[in-house]
């Protein structure tokens, strides 16, 4: 969001929170695996064998008309839908039906790993729309990888390095604000964020080997979803290069997605669900960085270089795919293409529902953006969206739990895919371990 996690909304936010990271990479390897043992340690040892789910699963088709009103719902859903153990079912049995998903990304799909990092609190009015108070998700509300886990009638993912309060049963996120795909540019690029995912796999066996309990047994991991959506930081930084500069480093980007799709292969991984980058430059944030004209707009008011670079990245991502379900056999690897989606809720806004397309719910200064880089969304005042409002842009990067929940809907469909197939399609019981 446009505040003390982006400094002025870089990417997929945190841009100004991951310079100030940056500074503690050395560190962080130094001390990651004594915070990350001790955490997995700690969940592995003392996590009861049956979990009650933590996290409402709403039907995502009425998120939009019923968002401000969702939060007095939460208790008395859980009470209905949370308990792990369902009715006729042995522990074992519905520990086995328990969908797994392992996610990774930027603050497009963080649950609150930045903030449980840096242990920074977030004011309202974050969180305001669906849980009722901040939770670590840059939006209003939900983010799309919650509506993914709501499809599949499963809890919402709890962050990696969130120690109190997480639920590690039905797999992981492991997701940071301001995450890259490039190493070394970011604390939690993709290539550790992948290193902390087969770190948790080991302890998992390591303590199902000693005859203790595990959240997830090592032996339904080729079942898991592995979800990934990550690059916008890694485009956005680059975009005031000259744009022939900013398309010879795409192929780069992508790269480093392919590797990390190879190793968790490896790792027992077969299916993927890869998200493209959105439409960059209808973000406001960007929009409202000065220029000398409008001539670099297209028709609904964009920005061209931006959109252009995105929809390149798309094209190599999408390739990177084709290729990669030729190499690893017996995997199902989908690409959705979330540029074509989040530029029809630009578009098409009013068949959406959608008023204002451009501008910033939470920001400051009023028409055409309401975006100011100075000052963030920690607080209520006059130019502040109502809560009934409709609008894309939650903080002038991140999206709105409205806008997610169109997002989620036209991305699980099936509609925007390659090769086309529905979310739930895709997630089903595996046969063999050898698949």
């Amino acid at each position: 969001m446009a505040s003390a996690l982006n400094g002025g909304g870089n990417g997929g936010g945190g841009g100004g929170l991951m310079k100030n990271m940056s500074l503690l990479r050395f560190q962080y390897y130094c001390v990651l695996g004594a915070v990350a043992g001790a955490v997995i340690f700690a969940t592995l040892r003392y996590m009861p064998a049956a979990v009650a789910g933590s996290a409402a699963a709403l039907s995502t088709t009425s998120a939009v008309g019923t968002a401000s009103a969702a939060a007095p719902a939460v208790s008395e859903h859980r009470k209905r839908k949370g308990a792990v153990v369902q009715a006729g079912k042995t522990a074992a049995e519905a520990k086995a039906a328990e969908v797994l998903v392992f996610n990774f990304g930027d603050s497009n799909s963080d649950t609150g790993g930045a903030v449980a990092i840096m242990g920074i609190r977030i004011a309202p009015p974050e969180g305001r729309a669906f849980f009722g108070h901040p939770t670590g998700r840059l939006s209003d509300g939900r983010v799309v990888l919650d509506f993914i886990c709501e499809t599949l009638n499963t809890h919402h993912l709890s962050p990696y390095m969130k120690p109190l309060g997480s639920d590690y049963s039905n797999g992981v996120n492991f997701a940071i604000a301001g995450a890259t795909a490039t190493p070394g540019d970011t604390p939690f690029s993709l290539d550790v964020q992948v290193d902390q995912f087969i770190f948790y796999r080991e302890r998992c066996n390591d303590s199902i080997t000693r005859g203790e309990s595990a959240p997830v047994d090592p032996k339904d991991f080729h079942k898991a979803l592995f979800t990934m959506d990550i690059g916008q930081n890694d485009i956005t930084s680059i975009m005031y290069l000259p744009y022939d500069q900013v398309l010879a480093k795409l192929p780069h980007f992508v790269n480093e997605i392919r590797k990390a799709i190879q190793i968790l292969h490896k790792n027992g991984a077969r299916k993927f669900w890869v998200h493209g980058t959105g439409a960059l430059g209808c973000l406001p944030a960007k929009l409202a960085m000065p220029r000398d004209n409008d001539g670099g707009l297209d028709e609904h008011g964009c920005l061209t270089k931006f959109n252009n670079a995105a929809k390149k990245f798309n094209e190599l991502l999408s390739e990177a795919c084709d290729d990669l379900r030729l190499q690893l056999k017996k995997s199902a690897i989908i690409f959705v293409d979330m540029f074509a989606i989040k530029y029809d809720l630009v578009a098409n806004h009013t068949k959406h529902g959608i008023e204002k397309p451009l501008m910033t719910c939470c920001g400051h200064g009023g028409p055409p953006y309401n975006y100011d880089p100075k000052r963030s969304c920690m607080g209520v005042d006059k130019d502040t969206c109502k809560p009934d409002d409709k609008l894309i842009s939650w903080d002038g990067v991140h999206f709105t739990d409205a806008a997610n929940s169109l997002v989620a809907s036209m991305a699980i469909s099936g509609e925007y895919s390659i090769p086309r197939m529905k979310l739930t399609s895709l997630v089903k019981p595996a046969k063999s371990n050898d698949s």
